[in-house]
């Protein structure tokens, strides 16, 4: 079974394309379930035994967004082995998702965004790259991983967009606001070339020991601007990508349009956006209007 455990996980990163941290979570929840049924051959596998594996994840206290995502590895894998012809039918076909409660994202307001953005000191190269990578970060909703592997050649500051890498390596173009682009020009004149020291580096942003930001680097950077800028909400390069999902929304931005800008393969993933805006529109309604 561990041979095909890993085959499996060789399929999903090389055909599927999935990021190694994915293809490491398809391959914990499934080596779970094999350990859980370390005697059980493959063919004799049930739905039955599925659900025992499942009812013992829930007693050992794992959430239900858990024990669904056990659920859809192990669906995957058993789809995977009859494609395979390893075994005629799969037993998770007929189990249904345990349904989930999704958190709604903590997000910022404007004024907290505003307050975030003003904190870098831009006439440091350190403070230029800063500012470029929150103002970047804010205006295209990027992930933390999507930011930092930006490549010069991934900009276009003549039309006004960026090219990113999301899940599964798929591409999208992102439009850059005006203010991301005169911070970006800024940092690529006056600071990019001190950062750099004369050496040829293909990443956009560059740390202080000339190598490429690493997604630790910028979020400690960004924990200590959210501090000084007495922000409450624990902040992390993922609340302002919630930022944008909401505010584009509270103008009046399509569901359609944020989805491919964040680059959600499901809109139902985008969707949660809306309720965040809706929650805030009850809490302006109870504080404002007279008949609340």
């Amino acid at each position: 079974m561990e041979e095909l455990v890993r085959e499996f996980t060789e399929h999903l990163f090389v055909e599927k394309r999935h990021s190694p941290n994915t293809v490491d979570g398809y391959r914990r929840d499934i080596s779970r379930f094999v350990s859980f049924q370390p005697k059980v051959s493959l063919k004799s596998i049930s739905s039955s035994d599925i659900r025992e594996f499942l009812l013992n994840l829930h007693n050992q206290g794992l959430s239900s967004r858990s024990i669904a995502r056990s659920l859809s590895s192990l669906r995957s894998f058993f789809k995977y082995l009859v494609g395979e012809s390893l075994i005629e039918k799969n037993p998770v076909e007929t189990l249904e998702t345990p349904k989930t409660w999704r958190k709604l994202p903590r997000t910022l307001s404007l004024n907290e965004v505003e307050s975030l953005l003003n904190q870098p000191d831009v006439e440091t190269p350190l403070g230029l790259r800063d500012k470029a990578m929150l103002e970047v970060l804010y205006a295209t909703g990027v992930r933390v991983s999507e930011l930092i592997s930006l490549e010069l050649n991934d900009l276009n500051l003549e039309v006004g967009f960026i090219r990113s890498y999301g899940k599964g390596g798929k591409e999208r173009v992102i439009p850059l606001g005006e203010v991301a682009q005169s911070c970006l020009k800024a940092y690529l004149e006056k600071s990019r070339p001190r950062l750099a020291k004369n050496r040829n580096l293909r990443a956009l942003f560059i740390s202080r020991r000339t190598m490429p930001m690493t997604r630790q680097a910028f979020w400690k950077t960004l924990k200590q601007y959210a501090l000084k800028a007495n922000i409450t909400v624990p902040a992390s390069p993922h609340t302002l990508r919630h930022a944008f999902a909401t505010h584009l929304l509270e103008r009046g931005a399509d569901l359609r349009s944020v989805q491919q800008m964040l680059g959600h393969s499901d809109i139902s993933t985008t969707q949660i956006y809306t309720h965040v805006v809706q929650e805030r529109m009850r809490e302006v309604f109870d504080k404002c209007h007279p008949r609340s």
